[in-house]
Formats: C-alpha cells, sequence, structure tokens
C-alpha cells in the first residue's frame, strides 16, 4: 500500500457547473424537502442507474488477488469523481439509518445513541478550543450536522467544504431551519485544491472525512495553508491500525471492505497519518486512538446490531435497522419496490454496499485493524 505522505498528487480538475446540473437532474429541485426512503424514490431513475454504473465501475469484477494497480490508481487519480458519486447514492442512506452527522462515538452505559454522537462533536471542539466567534472550516462537512452542533456548543462561525451539490443544499437547508445561516454557510470545493486565500481560519476540522483524499499529505497540506499561524488543526481520522497488513489476504479483505462501501480510494494505516502532518509542517499535539480506551461498549455497537447496549426505544428503532435482520428487511422492501418501478434500479446494489461496509468495519474493529476516531489535534507553528 502507497504511504499517504507524498505531496506529488495534482487535483483532478472540477467542473461545478455539470456537477450542479446533474445533481438537480438526480435529486430534483426539491430534494432538500424529502428524507429517507422519500428522497431514495423521488431520485430520477435514469440518471440514479448512471450514477450507480459509474460509482461501480470503480469496483465490479476488482475485488483483493484481481485488482490491478491500475485498478488502485484509477480511484486514487479520480477521486473527486468516486466520491462524489458515492454521496449522491449513499447520502439519503445515511440520513435513514443515521441522522446528519455522518460519523461514529464512543458509548457511555445508559447514553441515548443522539447524546453520544454530540458528546464526540464537543469533544473535538473542546480539545481545540474552539471559541465565540473563531473563524473554523470544516472539511468535509456532509450535510452539516456536526457544523451545527460545534457551532451551538461553541459559538464559532463555521465555514463547511464540500464537493457535493445535494449534500451542500441539504446542509444550508437544514441550517436555515435550526436559525443558524448567520453563523454558518457552506461552500462547493475540493478540499485537495482549495478556493480559500491563506491564513484564513483560526481553526480547522475534518471529522471521519479526509480519508476520502488521495493522499493524506495533499490534504492536510491545504489545510495548513488556510489556516492561520497559531491556528489549530483537529481531526477524527479513520486509518488502519499498524496491526495491519497489507499482504495479509484477510486483512486486506476487511480493508477493501471498507473502501468498496465508504467511497474510499484507499485506506491508509495510522503510521501514515502521522507522517503526513508532520511532512506538511504540522506540530501534533494529541494524538490518541479513541477506540482503544477499554470502553465497555465498542464504537461499532449500533453497526453490529448489538441490541443489549440500546437504552431506549428511539435508540431500538435506530440501532435495530442496522442489524442483519433490519437490513435484510431494507434490502427485501428496496428490492421490491426495484422490480415494481417505484425505487430506482441500483438502489439494492447501493444498500449492498453499505451492509459490506458495516460488516467490513465491525470486523476491523473486533480485529483492531481499523479505528474511525484517531484523534489527532496539531498547531501551525507561529510565523518566525
Amino acid at each position: 500500500m502507497a504511504s499517504s505522505s507524498s505531496n506529488s498528487f495534482v487535483p483532478a480538475e472540477s467542473n461545478p457547473t455539470r456537477d450542479a446540473a446533474f445533481s438537480k437532474a438526480l435529486h430534483g429541485s426539491d430534494a432538500t424537502d424529502k428524507r429517507g426512503f422519500a428522497a431514495i424514490l423521488g431520485k430520477d431513475k435514469r440518471a440514479t442507474e448512471a450514477e450507480v454504473s459509474n460509482y461501480f465501475d470503480f469496483w465490479d469484477n476488482k475485488t483483493p488477488g484481481v485488482e490491478t494497480e491500475q485498478d488502485k490508481k484509477d480511484r486514487l487519480d479520480r477521486y473527486t469523481t468516486l466520491t462524489n458519486a458515492y454521496y449522491n447514492l449513499a447520502t439519503d442512506f445515511y440520513e435513514y439509518g443515521w441522522g446528519s452527522s455522518f460519523h461514529f462515538s464512543r458509548y457511555y452505559k445508559g447514553e441515548p445513541f443522539y447524546q453520544a454522537i454530540a458528546r464526540h462533536e464537543h469533544y473535538l471542539a473542546l480539545k481545540m478550543g474552539l471559541k465565540e466567534g473563531d473563524k473554523v472550516l470544516d472539511v468535509g462537512c456532509g450535510v452539516g450536522g456536526p457544523a451545527r452542533e460545534i457551532c451551538s456548543f461553541s459559538g464559532a462561525n463555521i465555514t463547511g467544504l464540500n464537493n457535493n451539490d445535494y449534500q451542500i443544499a441539504r446542509a444550508t437547508n437544514y441550517s436555515a431551519k435550526r436559525g443558524l445561516s448567520h453563523k454558518l454557510n457552506f461552500v462547493k470545493g475540493d478540499f485537495m485544491n482549495m478556493q480559500f486565500k491563506d491564513e484564513t481560519f483560526d481553526a480547522v476540522y475534518a471529522i471521519e472525512a479526509t480519508v476520502h483524499a488521495p493522499t493524506l499529505a495533499g490534504v492536510y497540506g491545504e489545510i495548513f495553508r488556510v489556516l492561520k499561524p497559531g491556528g489549530v488543526f483537529g481531526v477524527y481520522e479513520w486509518v488502519m491500525t499498524d496491526d495491519y497488513d497489507a499482504t495479509n489476504p484477510e486483512h486486506r479483505q476487511i480493508a477493501y471492505g471498507i473502501e468498496l462501501g465508504d467511497g474510499i480510494p484507499q485506506m491508509v494505516k495510522a503510521s501514515d497519518a502521522v507522517e503526513a502532518l508532520k511532512s506538511v509542517g504540522f506540530e501534533i499535539l494529541h494524538d490518541e486512538d479513541l477506540a482503544n480506551k477499554g470502553d465497555e461498549i465498542p464504537w461499532y455497537y449500533p453497526i453490529a446490531g448489538e441490541l443489549k447496549h440500546v437504552r431506549s426505544l428511539g435508540d431500538l428503532v435506530t440501532v435495530g435497522r442496522m442489524t442483519k435482520v433490519g437490513r435484510s428487511v431494507a434490502h427485501k422492501f428496496v428490492g421490491a419496490l426495484e422490480k415494481v418501478g417505484l425505487a430506482p434500479k441500483g438502489s439494492q446494489k447501493v444498500g449492498d454496499a453499505l451492509a459490506t461496509a458495516a460488516d467490513a468495519l465491525v470486523e476491523g474493529g473486533r480485529k483492531n485493524l481499523f479505528t474511525p476516531m484517531q484523534l489527532y489535534i496539531c498547531r501551525k507553528p507561529e510565523s518566525k
């Protein structure tokens, strides 16, 4: 597996006009008002089929042992296409099953699911020292769930950066409904080639998002550039642990399942992330795997469907969707809707990919091969 510390990557060309037109054709002009299955069923069928084909061209018949180095390079070179297609297809499934904050968290006994999600966001803001009036960048902001929570918690003014038009529209809409439009804004852009001027932000954070970069050094370098001297960067990074061995077929199958089901060009190890941060000039103030704290309740319990940890009726519904039984019911339901023409063809295949990812994430967690919460708190040195 190639190291993430190379800075030689040339960002892919962006075509905002094309992306916006396709997003409108796929999701519809009123897409921000629909959620869950309503949003899934409201997609344009021909556009969905085209996007399904576009995404799975990166993966079909390219499994471990079969995939070539060219297949891997193609995912890296075309990371914007890969990630955009993934979130065009997966966003509604995420919101249906998980909510508006697309990340994992630690859990305390008796703690409700969404309270744990919010606490995970608060913890990052606290470790970074975010405060009222700070100008902050959220890299890979999704539909804005963390930005809304961190804004409310800290009082910071947050700009969300995202390369997916559909998610930007939803983030903007949700934030307006929360009365936070004066504190939050969401812009389209490539995190490997940000449009912001040097030294624009007091702080930058990323929550399980920079894993979509073709090189971590590339995205970390851009973050370093737009940070003011003395500014702080905090990130929950998805990485394979240093127990991971890319030459081990079982290990590679787990990493591949995560890549396939989560739209990731290439998983790298924690040591690669550290090397990348240092290579662009960051001082690492804190480096900790929060998944390896000896918690009684594992971070992956919701996607493992471990109902014994559920403590509320609401959580029973949320976690129940992600058990094997819950996923099987959803799989059959979506398949039936496809057959009668109510759901776009390929919707079931997207759901299957997400299930593949869930199984791989759980297996990676149980074997200590993967963590979704390698926490790095870094500082850009003061100017000399």
